[in-house]
Order: structure tokens, then sequence, then C-alpha cells
């Protein structure tokens, strides 16, 4: 009893706390009640709008409503309706009414022919409208809607309305329940507030306020006074208590307490004892440059409570022995851990970083490297250059340095200018007394120092006689300012680093310069042509350019070739083979020869150039090339493709099935004597057919195979054009460094239309000739050409009359009106037409001479039972 009396008297701390508590949750209860009272006020307001909206449009939309309201006695059929609709939608009233307002129905029929009260003018603009008013009811909410006939007249309106009071009935009837979880929870928040108040009356035994004030000023007092540190930790390792010494000797931050002691910042022995709570006696600890000797116990010996006391004292007169030995044992550490931790990349960003890494927090609390521009690029350093900042490292992140890859230059004052200029390391141990430093940047150097950051080592980046930039060390948490032997490890650690950056920017150098020439013999802009909707990628491998390479080449006809290949290798000599490879192939796929054969001839090429470079020691020959070579006839919409030891090619069908044709395969180009099959594939208009090297599906975890499969689902979760393809394909891959080039190409087939087709057998009788010319004008006047008329007449006259007399039959005629119109005559002799100039005496020999002027190409196609001579002509500007 009589502690409860110190409860209620209010003197006691335990006392205060009660009439606290009691009184912020009789606020939290009065609070809450009345703000469920207006929610559920405004909920009934909004479900009375809701309501009368709802009833109005399904009764304005009812079947029969138009017709009632164009009938003879629109009362007589709409009243028995609304009433009914009223009483199951439990509103107070449907009112509807012509465009006038005035009523054809209502629940008292008396008031049936009086004027409307609200407002219908936005309903008759047909949009509905909810208004709140007093009616003769009580307040209530109304919906005017309109009546809408088919072609958007409005023939009349309807209202349904209910009142607040029906709506409302529910905030009464949940009053009282709320009243009464009220009371509860106010009388349970009362029962806890007594039983906390009891405890902490326990606890602070009775105490006031200014009683336990006086108590812990005191304890504070001589916590704070005694030259020993201490420090209490919880049982999970918190801080919880640690006076001024403690501060001073372990350099704990101002906001210690209630941090874990992993998340001081002190080294990793240190931390390990006192999250430990292990008993120790006088155990000696290196803290800085400080010998701590440290005493640990359990704050509660019967192990009760857990947790620990920790008291610390400075053994200063151990300092002299220890100290520089400790000291040289650090650098020795940092200058191996640099010559193994500097350099593991031929990147340049990477290595800056990897120096800036390494020097924070050991050497330096934070560490920036500073380059010219050209020699993140490979080039070599410019003095009047800006540079840019390469890595930065530090203990924070709100350092006010400037940021990573901020570009700039130094004055010729500051620490970084001089070290520029001289090529010497520069030591400020006292940032805010030079002046030189903080015309840099006035703002930025008052922030830095305001930060805490007084010292700085400026080493100047060597690689020979080139300076490559400038590494900068801050000193901030650790008092004393960088000395001379600091610098000179500076030095030394800057010099190691400065080898692998250096050979870093050189291989970058001859890196792009191997990029540039790779993609140089890259096709730059696909050519034009209509045959095939095409998107390609080219992926160059992240240890070294390749030699894969790809092409699109018109041919004869409307036809197009797609080719791909790979040069086994990394570096110049297979991105310089690979650019011989394509420039052959450009050469051989003038000649219209059939896929196999053109690998044959390229077989035989690479064979010669093995031949020749195996004369010279210092050329590698081609160890190895494949290619698959495929020719798309938009006409035929046939596709036929061989491939020497390269990947087989991938369909997609219209309807989104994937295929990988059983396309044969020969050996790679180079090891001679073994013939190429062609293949031969039908493909339906909207095809997608996907070329690619084997960079894209194999790596040295997963065979093929996996990599097919890969390819398989790519394809089958893709879009329908070739970019979106692309796309897919390139996501799906294992995210990674590439080890190998990749070129894809995916190309969706298109058809040329039959209306563009134009065939004629030709007799071998030379009056078929005159018959041939007017159906040749007949179908140029069809296809809007008659400019063309002369010129096709006579390509065609020429070229047909030389198939009757060197040729033989059968003859045929196409016309093709594609990008050109083409003219192809096909006889089934294999004699090859020549070009040459007739003298003044000879009676012929001007035939080819004409068609050449007349045509803009001409050349000859050999099938396998004859030949087509061929005329291309550019079609009139206006088509």
């Amino acid at each position: 009893m009589a502690g409860l009396r110190s409860v209620l008297s209010g003197r006691s701390v335990a006392g205060q706390v009660f009439v606290l508590l009691l009184v912020m949750v009789l606020l939290l209860v009065v609070a809450a009640v009345v703000a469920l009272v207006l929610q559920v006020q405004r909920d009934s307001t909004q479900e009375a709008r809701n309501r009368s909206l709802a009833v109005a449009e399904t009764f304005a939309n009812a079947p029969g409503t138009i017709a009632a309201l164009n009938s003879p006695d629109p009362t007589a059929v709409l009243q028995p309706r609304a009433e009914a609709a009223r009483e199951r939608s439990h509103v107070d009233f449907i009112v509807v009414m012509n465009t006038d307002g005035i009523r054809y129905t209502h629940p008292r029929p008396d008031r049936i022919g009086r004027q409307f009260v609200g407002t219908i003018e936005p309903a008759l603009a047909g949009e509905p409208v909810v208004e709140e008013i007093e009616g003769t009811i009580g307040r209530l909410v109304q919906a005017v809607v309109p009546v809408e006939d088919p072609d958007g007249t409005v023939v009349g309106l309807v209202s349904a309305g209910i009142t607040l009071e029906n709506v409302g009935g529910a905030t009464e009837a949940q009053l009282p329940l709320v009243l009464g979880a009220a009371l509860a929870a106010l009388a349970l928040a009362t029962v806890g507030a007594a039983l906390i108040s009891r405890r902490l009356l326990h606890q602070t035994h009775g105490l006031g306020p200014h009683e336990m004030t006086r108590m812990y000023e005191h304890h504070d007092a001589v916590l704070h006074a005694v030259r020993e540190g201490v420090m209490i930790l919880d049982g999970d390792g918190t801080l919880l208590l640690a006076n001024d010494e403690a501060h001073r000797l372990f350099s704990l931050p101002e906001d210690a307490e209630g941090r874990h002691v992993r998340d001081q910042g002190l080294d990793p022995a240190t931390t390990e004892l006192l999250s430990s709570g292990r008993v120790a006696t006088d155990e000696v600890l290196p803290v800085g440059d400080r010998l701590l000797a440290v005493n640990q116990r359990p704050t509660d010996p019967a192990g009760r409570h857990r947790g620990s006391v920790t008291t610390v004292r400075d053994t200063t007169e151990l300092r002299a022995l220890s100290g520089r030995a400790e000291e040289s044992r650090e650098r020795l550490n940092m200058l191996y851990d640099a010559g193994v931790g500097i350099g593991t990349s031929l990147d340049v960003a990477r290595t800056a970083q990897e120096l800036s890494d390494l020097a924070v927090p050991r050497f330096a609390d934070f560490a920036t490297v500073d380059l010219f521009e050209s020699v993140l690029a490979g080039g070599q350093p410019d003095a009047a250059a800006a540079l840019r900042r390469t890595a930065w490292a530090g203990i924070a992140d709100d350092a006010p340095l400037y940021p990573k890859h901020h570009q700039f230059r130094f004055v010729e004052s500051s620490p970084q200018g001089r070290s520029l200029a001289t090529g010497r390391a520069v030591l400020e141990p006292r940032l805010e007394a030079a002046p030189g430093w903080q015309a840099q940047d006035k703002e930025r150097s008052a922030q830095i120092v305001e930060y805490g950051v007084h010292s700085l080592i400026t080493v100047p980046l060597r690689a020979g006689a080139l300076v490559l930039g400038v590494v900068s060390f801050w000193r901030s948490r650790k008092q004393e300012p960088f000395d001379e032997e600091e610098l000179a490890l500076a030095e030394e650690l800057v010099a190691r680093a400065a080898v692998s950056i250096d050979n870093a920017r050189r291989y970058t150098r001859e890196h792009s310069m191997a990029v540039t020439l790779q993609r140089s013999l890259l096709p730059r802009t696909l050519p034009e042509q209509n045959a095939l909707e095409i998107a390609y990628r080219y992926l160059p491998a992240q240890a070294g350019v390749g030699g894969d390479w790809f092409d699109v080449l018109p041919l004869s006809g409307a036809r197009v070739a797609l080719v791909v290949g790979d040069v086994v290798g990394h570096g110049l000599h297979a991105a310089a083979t690979m650019g011989r490879l394509r420039t052959a192939v450009h050469n051989f796929s003038a000649l219209d020869l059939p896929p196999g054969e053109l690998l044959a001839l390229l077989d035989e090429l690479v064979g010669r150039i093995d031949q020749d470079e195996a004369q010279d020691e210092h050329v590698a020959p081609v160890i190895g090339a494949t290619c698959l070579y495929a020719v798309y006839d938009p006409v035929a919409r046939r596709c036929s493709l061989a491939r020497a030891g390269h990947p087989p090619p991938a369909l997609v069908r219209p309807d989104g099935r994937v295929e990988f044709p059983d396309a044969p395969v020969g050996p790679p180009l180079g090891l001679g004597g073994l013939p190429f099959e062609s293949a031969e594939l039908e493909l339906p208009e909207g095809s997608r057919l996907v070329l690619y090297t084997d960079g894209l599906v194999e790596d040295r975890e997963h065979d093929i195979d996996v990599g097919l499969e890969r390819l398989r689902q790519a394809l089958a979760g893709a879009g329908e054009s070739p970019e979106e393809t692309c796309r897919s394909v390139l996501e799906s891959r294992r995210p990674g460094k590439a080890a190998d080039d990749i070129a894809l190409i995916v190309a969706r087939t298109r058809a040329l239309p039959a209306g563009r087709i134009a065939e004629w057998p030709v007799p071998s009788d030379p009056a078929a000739v005159g018959e041939l010319r007017a159906a040749v004008v007949r179908k140029l006047a069809e296809w809007g050409l008659e400019e063309l008329s002369f010129g096709t007449e006579l390509i065609l006259s020429e070229l047909v009359t030389n198939a009757m007399r060197h040729g033989a039959p059968p003859i045929q005629v196409r016309m093709l009106y594609e990008r050109h119109l083409i003219c192809e005559v096909y006889d089934s002799s294999s004699t090859a037409p020549h070009l040459r100039y007739a003298t003044m005496t000879d009676e012929g020999g001007r035939g080819l001479f004409l068609v050449a002027q007349l045509a803009e190409r001409w050349g000859t196609r050999y099938l396998p039972a004859g030949k087509v001579i061929w005329a291309e002509q550019n079609l009139p500007p206006d088509v």
C-alpha cells in the first residue's frame, strides 16, 4: 500500500511516469473514438453518393426506360417500376422526369407533374451529377443521370436519392461498442502503467527526480575523472558506457554508446577481446600507437545477467620498445601486399582503384588517383590537358573531395600541381596553413579542412620520363600529420603501382588499335535490298580482338547472300586474316556461284595463305577458319546454304517454331580435299533465319548442346522483328566477360509479290521476238514503267537473239520489278557470252555492248542445267 501511495503521490519518478502514461493513453483513446466517428460519418456520405448514383444509372439504362419515356403516358409505365426498384435498392426515392424537370414518378403521387427540386443542367448535357441538398425529408444525397437514346440524345432524366439519416444509422449502432472498447483499453492501460510504475519504483528505490539527478552527477564525475578507461558492454557486444579515457585510448567516435563493438573501427584483436566477454587480466593489446593493458570481468559473477566491464590502462613505458618494430613490420606488409594486389588486370581504372583500396585505411584515411584523360584511353599523357579522378577510396563516403570521374585541372601552387610540374612528391603536414593548396578551390578547401582532413601527401605517377597523373593521400582520423618516413613509403607504394598502370595503359592502346582495325574490316552499313529485313550485332571479346565476321551481299535476280565466319585465335593476325577472307567472299560472290562451290574456292584460298605464311617464322598460319554461306531467293522463297565447320543456322518459322536445319557440314577451311555440300530450305514469308558464330553458343564451362538449347529458348520467346530477336538472344547469354567474339545476323524473309514477276517461254523462232517485245511493253505499262520500255525492249531483244543463235532451247524470259527492273534470259547451254568491241566492218558483235550501255549492271549466272544472262536497270526517280 505504501508503494501504491508513493506512485499515486507523483513526487517520485515512478509516480510521474504513471501519470504521464495514463494521460497519454487517455488522449489516444479519445482521439481514436473521435476519428472513428468522423470516419463512419464520411463513409456514410460516400455510401449515399455511390448508392444513389448507381441506382439512378441502373434505372436509366434499364430496358424499356426509353420506350416508356416516349409512350403517351410515361407515369403509368414508370411509376410501378420506380417504386419496385426503390424498395429493392433501399433508397428513399426514384424520380423519372422529362428534360424540363417535370416529374413522371415520385414515392408521393401528389408530387407527380411538379417541377423537380435540384440541379439538372449537367445531366441535360450528358454528364451525371451528384449533390447534397436539404430536402423535405431531411438532409439527403441525390444523383441525376441522363437517359440517352441510341444516337446520344437526352430524352429524359432519372434521379435517385437517400437521406443521410438512413445511411448513417451504423454510426449510432457502433458507438456503444466503440465506447466500451475504449473504456476497456483505458482500464488495461491503467493496470499496465501501474505495473510499470511499480517496477520503476523498485528500481529507483523511491527516489525523486532531484535525488536521482544528484546521484548520477556524482557517478559521472567519478567515472570521467579517473585516468583509467572504463567500458561496459552487454552480452551481445553492444557498448553501453565508455568514459572519457576509454574514448581517448580507443579513439571511439562520439556516438559510440549504443553501437556494437564491431562498428567502432577497432582493430580485430581488440574487437575479439571486447566482444567475447571472457576474463582477461593485464592483457596487452597494441591499439594504434599505444600498448594498452586490459582487464575484463563479467558484470554479474553469478552469471544471471550477461555482460562485461572492461578497464584499460595506457602502458606508455613499452611504446619505445615496440612502436618502431610494429611500424616497420606494417610498412613491409603493405609493400608486399602492393606487389601482390596491384596490377591484377590490364585495366587502367581498376589498377588505380586497387592502389587506393590498399592505402585505405592502413596508410591514409582517403586516397585518390587522378590520371590524364589520354592515359585512360591508352595514349601518351598531355601535361596541358585535364585530369580525371579515376579512383577514390576512404573511410567514409561523405568527404568533400572531388568525386570519382570528376574532371578538373590543378593550379600550379597546389601540392598536386607542384608534383605534376616537378615530378617529385610533396608533403603538406598542415593543410590549413597551406595557401597554395587552398587556391585550387577555396570553398571546397574550407569544407575539407572543416571535415577534419589535416595532412596531405601527393606523389606523381611516373613511368620512366612520363608523368601519368598524381596520387593524393589524405589523413583525418589520426591526429599526427604525415612525416618524412611516411612520405618515403608513399613514394615506394606509388612507384610500384605506376609500373602496373603503365602496363595497363600500353595494353589499352594496343587493344584499341586492334579493335579499330577489326571494326574497319567489318561492314559499317548494310547494303540496300528488299529480300530480307536484317538486324545484326557484333560483340568483340574482352580479352582481345578476334576473327569473327559477317556480311550481307546483294546478288543478281533480287537474291541476297548472308555469310558469317570465324578465324580461330585473337589479335591483329586473326583480324587481318578475317579481312582477307571477307574480301575474297565479296569477289567470289560476284561469280554467282552456288554456296558449296564458293566455299571450295575459299578453302583453296586459305590453304594458299597457310603456305605463304608458313615460310615466315614470325607469322603464325591460320590454324582454323569456319564459314557459313547462304543465298536467299525471294522469288522462289528458297534458301541454299553450305557450311565449313560452322555451327548450324537457326530457323524460326512464322508460327514461332524454332528449328536447327540439318544442313551438311564440311571440314573447316584450309584442310582441302573434300567437297562442300549445299542444302535447300523452303522458307515461308516471315521466317527468321539466324546465323551466328560459336562464341554465342559455346564457352569453357558448357558444350555447344547447352548453348544451342539456350538459343532455342531465347528465340522461342523473342519478338517477331529482327531487332527484338537480336536483343532477346544477347540478353539470354550468361552475364560476364565474353571470352570469344560474337557475330549475330537475324534475317526475316520477304517474298517478291507474284504481281511483280513476269515470265514468258520463247520459241526458237526469230518471229517470236516481236511478240515478246509487245508483251514486255504491256507489262511495263501495267507496272507504270513506260519510261523503261525502249531500253528494256532493246536489252531483251539482244539477249533473246543471242540465246537463239548461240544457246540451246528451251529459252525462258523473266522480268522482276524490285529495287531495279531485272531482265533475265535463260537457255540450257553453258556457253559463256563475252563483251567485245566490234570493228567498223563487223556485221555483228555489238549486242552485249549495247546491253552494257543501257543496263546499270549485267552478268551471267550458271545453273546446273544451263545459264541465265541478266541485266538490271535503275527505276525512274518518281517510282
